[in-house]
């Protein structure tokens, strides 16, 4: 697999990982914006995490030596003794993911950047919701990427829903499935790092209310606003100085001809 180290990544709008592109103010991913409240951290090297898809779960024929093969990412499971209740966390925005990611350890965390605006991450949020359930042993975060910007340049988030698989700090694979379902990405866990989801886990009504929401939320584009704003300022503003102009061209050949 080849690999190259992490760079500043010439900044794009925004998508929402779907048919309909969701755009996002650029203004929003400049590392040096006044709102961002994440510390600068690129000086490091990271290696660019795998893209892969879920592949098809093994039937019970399947050969001994696939279902035996060795996972690609070797997680230390938590220990989750005396825990009862399993969740997502969602970072808010002065929250930085690395104080949240273990550099000299070998666990491992799923994490999801989302835009709370985009249909296609309201319609994964259930299925996210559900799946510390599935795996107490692994973490789960979730986190806003237009509220932390550079962490989505940093990782070349320029699209979301976007899931990244960590080991201690380092991104090591990324979900890459158009079908963002609890079965998909039991399968995508299982295929990367060998363990296996706990059985009978299936998205409840509690996972469609939080602590991802389920249902998209309607803004409005200032972006937009702005643009418009601007183009019909510049266009009111070319027109006065083009009848400004049609009036003194006359008066300027008239006086030539006395």
């Amino acid at each position: 697999m080849a690999q190259w180290s992490w760079t500043r990544q010439q900044k794009k709008p925004m998508q929402c990982w779907g048919w309909t592109p969701c755009h996002l103010p650029e203004s929003l991913f400049s590392l040096d914006s006044a709102g961002a409240n994440i510390p600068d951290r690129e000086e490091e090297d990271y290696t660019e995490p795998e893209a892969v898809e879920a592949d098809p779960a093994p039937t019970e024929d399947s050969n001994h030596t696939d279902s035996q093969k060795s996972p690609k990412v070797n997680c230390e499971e938590r220990n989750v003794t005396g825990l009862e209740n399993f969740t997502l966390k969602i970072l808010n925005m002065s929250q930085d993911l690395m104080d949240f990611l273990n550099p000299n350890g070998s666990d491992c965390t799923l994490v999801l950047f989302y835009t709370p605006w985009c249909r296609f991450s309201a319609s994964l949020a259930p299925h996210f919701n559900s799946l510390p359930r599935a795996f107490p042993a692994l973490h789960f975060l979730a986190l806003d990427a237009s509220q932390h910007s550079s962490l989505s340049t940093r990782f070349g988030t320029v699209a979301v829903p976007n899931i990244l698989l960590f080991q201690g700090a380092k991104p090591m694979a990324r979900f890459n499935h158009t079908d963002r379902t609890l079965e998909t990405l039991k399968i995508f866990i299982f295929n990367q790092t060998g363990i296996e989801a706990k059985k009978n886990v299936v998205v409840t009504q509690a996972d469609q209310i939080g602590p991802l929401p389920s249902t998209s939320i309607k803004s409005v584009d200032w972006l937009l606003v702005f643009s418009l704003f601007f183009l019909i300022s510049f266009i009111m503003y070319a027109t006065i100085r083009t009848e400004s102009i049609r009036w003194l061209i006359p008066g300027q050949e008239q006086e030539h001809v006395e």
